[in-house]
This record gives C-alpha cells, structure tokens and sequence, in this order.
C-alpha cells in the first residue's frame, strides 16, 4: 500500500489523479489532500478517501472548512506552511504535486529533503529551480516521476537507453487554438477564445499558457532538467493531433514515440505506479484505425515569442528562467481579469527579463529575491 499526498487535489490534475487512486483501492491510500480555496470539493474528497491530513491555501475558507467538518481528527493546516506539512507527513510514500505557480516550489523541495518522492506536474519548480531540485533529488535519493505527457513519454522512450545515444528530444505541441492565426489576427483574440483549448481539458492558466506555447517553453526547460540534456538537443514540434505525446531520437537515426489517447489518466497511473504498469480502467483505449493523419508543424517562433523567451532563459540559467515564470504569472493574471491584450503577455515578459541582473548560481533565497522583483516589474507595466 503506498500512501499518497496530493497538493493541489481540487485541480484537474488532482482530481483526474483521484480517479485514478479510486481504481486501485488496494494499492494507493490517500492520507493528506490540499486545495486553493475550493472547500465544497474539497469536503467532498475528504469524505470518500478520509485523508488524516488536509490544507487550505486561503485563511479564510479553512476555517470555512473547519467550521463544516465534524471529524475532529482530521488535522486542517492553511497557507504555505499547511503545504508544506502535508508534503512531509512521516507516512507519505508519493507526494503528487498538482499545484499551479511558483508556490509548488518549497513545499516540493521539502518533500525531497525529506526523502519524499515526487510525482510532479508543477512545471514552475524546475523552471525556478530545476538545479537545486535535481541536486537534492540525487543527495536524497528520490525519484521524481513526470506527470506532464510529454515528460512521461520522454521518460518511457528513454528507459534503456543511455544519455549519450541521445540524439534530440523531440516535444510536441498542440499549437493551442492560435497556431494557424496570423500575427495580425493575434492582436484580436479574446479571453474566451483562448481558454477554448482544442485538445486537453486544463485550467485556465495552463490554457492560456498552452495558447501562448509558454507552456511548451517551460516544458523544454523542465527536460532540460530532468533528462540531463542540454537545450540545444530540446526540439518542440506542433502537432495538434495530441496523439504522439513526445519522441527521442537517437545517433543511429531511429525515433521512439509514445502514443496515446488525450487522456491525463494514462501518465499519472504511469507516475503512481512507477516503474510498474497496471491494467487502466479507462472509457475506451487507443485504436490507431481511428487516426487518419498525424501532422508535424514548425512552430514560428516569431509568432510565438513565449517559446523563444524559454529558450533564452534556459540557456542564460540562473535566475533567469524564475524571472521568465514571475513575469508569465503576472502578465496570464492580467489577462484573465482582461487587463492586458494577448500580445502584451510575451511583451511584458521581454521587458523584465531585459531589465534582470541574472546570478549565474543562485541560491534558494536569491531565486526568490528574483521571482519577486520580477512580479513587482511585471506590475508596473499593466493597466489598471
């Protein structure tokens, strides 16, 4: 029995991991769940899978929660520290980090330092601090398992093979709802046309992101990461059938691909349940009769500069790809709350880290000096 913490278990990602643990009774228990402020989920959760443990980000709907919950053993903890106490309960074998933003970073590297492993789908804690992740992670020997689809099918691709053998990792791209638009035609789009993801069911930040390929951006450094690859052997490719998850090439010309369906279930049973492989209790499985083509598309950089910044930022490293995130944070919230346009997002993010004196090996605490002068900037540049 492996007892799972999951950060983040009113998201998607939390909630699809729940259906997943739901399957597999006898195999997972679910001892600590954490949310935003989404209580009523929340409550729900706590009364089907009776966690010991349970934390509230928002002060307020905690004590909400506590005022509603009548099982008097059930600990509720709020805030940053609540996260952090769910990510280190002595019992848990799995924490699952399904957080969004830059708060997945310390409550993640806590869980390391505690001889946790990892089952992560926070981009932002690789990006922020991919070196120091992976250095504690080797110091305290624990595994930290992709949840994302393209990591975790980089991860199967490559399970035999050897580093060196590597020729290029190829990540794909659904290109989000704008990949066919013009420049001109992108000055237009609206809030509601971008949270219109044409394959994945997400979140609205993750939807935004995927529009403006930023989240491909931040895919490519996370690979960078966790696979040990330097960015130059990182290629995306967009390909809006969401089938071929991601692909390695290798020095001898051959290309592995994993495929699938677009179905979140499928890698984070793969991330529960590493290195195993389970029967799914899926719908309906992949039946390559269905497809009729898959298609491989360049994506234009100019067009998508989220993706070129990404770039930058992971090859300059250092506080740079923090700075990249914090600037992305703020400029996706000032769009959601319609502030800003489309286009103003990879504007603003260009403007900080033009401005940013980079520290070639931060410390935790000078990447957290960075992530917040970074929103700081990033705010003075929207209109209220």
């Amino acid at each position: 029995m492996k007892n799972i913490v999951i950060l983040g278990s009113t998201g998607s990602i939390g909630i699809n991991t729940l259906k997943v643990i739901k399957a597999f009774p006898d195999r997972f228990k679910v001892i600590g769940l954490s949310a935003n402020e989404n209580v009523d989920l929340l409550m729900e959760q706590i009364k089907y899978f009776k966690p010991q443990t349970v934390a509230v980000m928002n002060p307020e709907k905690a004590k909400i929660l506590k005022s509603k919950i009548s099982n008097k053993h059930l600990k509720i903890y709020n805030n940053l520290d609540g996260l952090i106490k769910l990510a280190t309960l002595p019992q848990a074998n799995l924490i699952v980090v399904a957080l969004v933003g830059s708060v997945g970073l310390l409550p993640t590297l806590e869980a390391i330092k505690n001889n946790k492993d990892i089952a992560l789908a926070n981009k932002e804690t690789l990006v922020m601090a991919g070196k120091i992740i992976m250095s504690e992670a080797k110091k305290h020997k624990v595994n930290i398992i992709p949840i994302d689809s393209e990591h975790s099918a980089i991860l199967q691709c490559l399970k035999t093979e050897k580093l060196d053998k590597v020729k290029k990792i190829i990540l794909t791209a659904s290109g989000g709802p704008f990949y066919k638009k013009s420049m001109k035609n992108l000055k237009k789009v609206t809030l509601n046309a971008t949270l219109k993801h044409p394959t994945w069911n997400m979140g609205k930040k993750i939807t935004i992101d995927s529009a403006t390929l930023m989240n491909k951006g931040f895919e490519v450094i996370e690979a960078h990461y966790l696979f040990g690859l330097p960015m130059e052997k990182i290629e995306v490719i967009i390909h809006p059938e969401s089938i071929v998850h991601s692909m390695v090439e290798y020095v001898d010309g051959s290309i592995l691909a994993q495929l699938s369906k677009t179905d979140m279930k499928i890698p984070i049973q793969y991330a529960l349940t590493y290195p195993e492989r389970l029967n799914s209790n899926l719908d309906k499985y992949f039946n390559l009769a269905d497809i009729k083509n898959l298609t491989f598309i360049k994506p234009d950089f100019k067009k998508f500069l989220c993706l070129e910044y990404s770039y930058t930022a992971g090859n300059i490293g250092g506080t740079m790809p923090a700075v990249l995130n914090a600037a992305n944070e703020i400029a996706v919230r000032a769009f959601l709350h319609k502030k800003i346009k489309f286009l103003d997002i990879p504007r603003i993010i260009k403007k900080v880290m033009d401005k940013h004196k980079f520290v070639v090996n931060p410390s935790l605490d000078k990447i957290i000096e960075a992530d917040k002068w970074a929103r700081i900037e990033a705010d003075k540049d929207i209109v209220l």
